[in-house]
C-alpha cells in the first residue's frame, strides 16, 4: 500500500481535499484486546503548551505507551521526550515531521494525539485516521469549516475514531448538571436566556516573546509549514517566528479569541439546549491590539428554537479586562439558574423566589442532588427602590466529587472508546454540528448583519 509522503505541506493537503481525493495511507493500526489492561500505544503531533496540558492529564492513567512525538520546534519535542524517559524509563521515537512519523510509527500506533496550530488540525488528523490511527484533535477542529468538514469525512471513510477536544462534554459536573438537574428535574424551568464569557487580563494577551530565538525553527521550515499563508508579501525569518509563536492572531492561522476561547463555551450552548442556533448576530474590534488582524474583544447573540419556545444566548470574549468573574456559563429560566465553570469555584444555582417547583428544589436537597448554600438577601441600602428590584433567589451548590483535573476525563473517555468500553463524548461529526455557528461570529461581526443560518452554514 502507498505510504504518506513525508514531505506533505498543508498546501499539499488543501489541494487535494479541494478535489476530493483521499490521502495516501499506512498500514492500519488495530487495538486487538478490548479489556483495560490492553496497553494503548499513542504518539503526539504538536508539543506546545497545549501538549504538556494534556500529557499532564493522561500521565498518570494506566495502560498507555508512548511510541512518538513529532513538533518542529527542537526544544518542545527535546521536552516531550524528556517528560516520558524520566517518568517512565523509555524515550519515544520523535520527528519534526508529521507525515514522516505516520509513515514510519503508524503500524506500531493505536492512537495519535493532535494539539498543533488550528490551521493543520484538518491535515494532521486526516492523515493519521487514513494512516489507520484513532485520533483526539484539540479544538477548534480546524480554522474553517471546509477543513472541519473533511475531517468528519475521513471518520467516516476510514471507521476510525476522532474525539475532539471540547472536554466539558466529559466533565462530570456538566454531565450531572445536564442530565440531572436540567433534563430529568426540569428544576430551571424553561431556559429562556443564556449568558457566558471568558474575560482575560491584559497582560494575559500580550504577545508571546521567546527568549532564545536561535532554537526556534528557521524562516525555510516555517514557510514549509505553512506559518506564511495569508501574507500578502516575503516575511523575514523575524516576522514567521512571530508568526509561529503568536499564529492566534492571524486569521489565515486561527479563528481568533471567539473561536480559541469561545469555542468551549458556545459548544455548551448548544449541547444543553439540543439543537443549533437560528441565527446570530456580533460586535467587535481591534480596540486595544489594534495591529492584529483578529478582532481583540467580541461580543455575540445566537437566537434558538427549543422545544420549550424561543431561547437567546449572549457571549463576549475580551483579551483586555479579567473583570466580572472570568470564564463560566450561566443557563436562566423560568424556576431558577445555573451557574457553571470547569472551576467549582465559578459554579452555583440559583432558585427564584417565586419558584413554582420550590418542593422539588427541597427534596433534591434531601436527597444529596444539591446542597442549599445561602438564603437570599436584598442589598438593601438608602438607594434601594423595592419597586425596582426583583426578591433576591436562594443560592444552591452541587453536591462534591465532581472535581477532576479539566482534560482527564475527556481522555479516559477517548481511551475507554478505543477500548470499546465507552462511546466518545464528543466525536467529530457531534463537534461539527456544535462548532459551525461558531464560524459565523467574525462574518457577522464583521458585515454588522444579522446571519440567518441555513443548511449550507451548518451542514456536515
Amino acid at each position: 500500500m502507498q505510504q504518506i509522503l513525508p514531505t506533505l505541506t498543508r498546501r499539499d493537503f488543501l489541494a487535494k481535499s479541494a478535489v476530493g481525493a483521499g490521502l495516501a495511507v499506512g498500514s492500519p493500526s488495530i487495538l486487538k484486546a478490548k479489556d483495560s489492561s490492553q496497553e494503548i500505544r499513542v504518539g503526539f503531533i504538536g508539543c506546545g503548551k497545549q501538549h504538556e496540558v494534556l500529557f499532564n492529564a493522561m500521565v498518570n492513567l494506566p495502560g498507555i505507551r508512548y511510541v512518538a512525538a513529532c513538533d518542529i520546534m527542537r526544544e518542545r519535542l527535546k521536552g516531550t521526550v524528556g517528560r516520558v524517559r524520566s517518568r517512565f524509563g523509555y524515550m519515544p521515537n520523535h520527528y519534526s515531521d508529521a507525515g514522516e512519523m505516520l509513515e514510519k510509527e503508524a503500524k506500531n500506533m493505536d492512537a495519535v494525539f493532535i494539539s498543533t496550530p488550528d490551521f493543520w488540525h484538518a491535515p494532521h488528523t486526516v492523515m493519521a485516521l487514513e494512516a489507520g490511527c484513532h485520533v483526539y484533535c484539540e479544538k477548534m477542529m480546524s480554522d474553517t469549516i471546509e477543513g472541519a468538514r473533511t475531517m468528519v469525512a475521513a471518520m467516516d471513510r476510514t471507521g476510525k475514531l476522532c474525539q475532539i477536544g471540547h472536554q466539558r462534554r466529559s466533565n462530570p459536573r456538566y454531565k450531572y448538571a445536564l442530565n440531572e438537574l436540567i433534563q430529568k428535574n426540569k428544576i430551571l424551568g424553561p431556559i429562556i436566556n443564556i449568558n457566558g464569557q471568558w474575560n482575560r487580563a491584559l497582560a494575559s494577551s500580550q504577545d508571546i516573546v521567546y527568549g532564545k530565538p536561535d532554537n526556534l525553527p528557521n524562516a525555510a521550515t516555517l514557510s514549509k509549514y505553512g506559518f506564511d499563508a495569508g501574507a500578502e508579501n516575503k516575511l523575514n525569518e523575524e516576522e514567521l517566528r512571530h508568526r509561529f509563536l503568536n499564529w492566534r492572531f492571524y486569521t489565515s492561522l486561527s479563528g481568533g479569541p471567539i473561536s480559541d476561547l469561545g469555542a468551549h463555551q458556545i459548544d455548551i450552548f448548544n449541547w444543553f439546549l439540543g439543537v443549533q442556533p437560528k441565527s446570530v448576530m456580533a460586535s467587535g474590534g481591534r480596540s486595544y491590539f489594534k495591529e492584529r488582524e483578529h478582532f481583540d474583544n467580541v461580543m455575540c447573540v445566537f437566537d434558538y428554537d427549543t422545544p420549550e419556545g424561543n431561547a437567546r444566548a449572549f457571549y463576549q470574549v475580551l483579551t483586555t479586562t479579567s473583570a466580572g468573574g472570568g470564564y463560566y456559563e450561566s443557563f436562566m429560566g423560568t424556576q431558577g439558574t445555573l451557574e457553571i465553570s470547569e472551576r467549582e469555584a465559578y459554579t452555583n444555582i440559583y432558585k427564584e423566589s417565586g419558584a413554582e417547583n420550590s418542593a422539588l428544589w427541597e427534596k433534591l436537597v434531601a436527597r444529596g442532588y444539591l446542597k442549599k448554600d445561602a438564603v437570599g438577601k436584598a442589598a438593601g441600602g438608602s438607594d434601594a427602590i423595592a419597586a425596582y428590584e426583583s426578591a433576591p433567589p436562594d443560592k444552591y451548590a452541587l453536591p462534591g466529587g465532581f472535581s477532576k483535573p479539566p482534560h482527564q476525563p475527556h481522555i479516559e473517555n477517548f481511551l475507554a472508546s478505543i477500548r470499546d468500553e465507552a462511546k466518545l463524548t464528543c466525536d467529530a461529526r457531534h463537534a461539527l454540528e456544535s462548532e459551525a455557528p461558531i464560524y459565523w461570529v467574525n462574518p457577522a461581526a464583521k458585515s454588522r448583519e444579522t446571519i440567518h443560518f441555513t443548511e449550507e452554514h451548518l451542514h456536515v
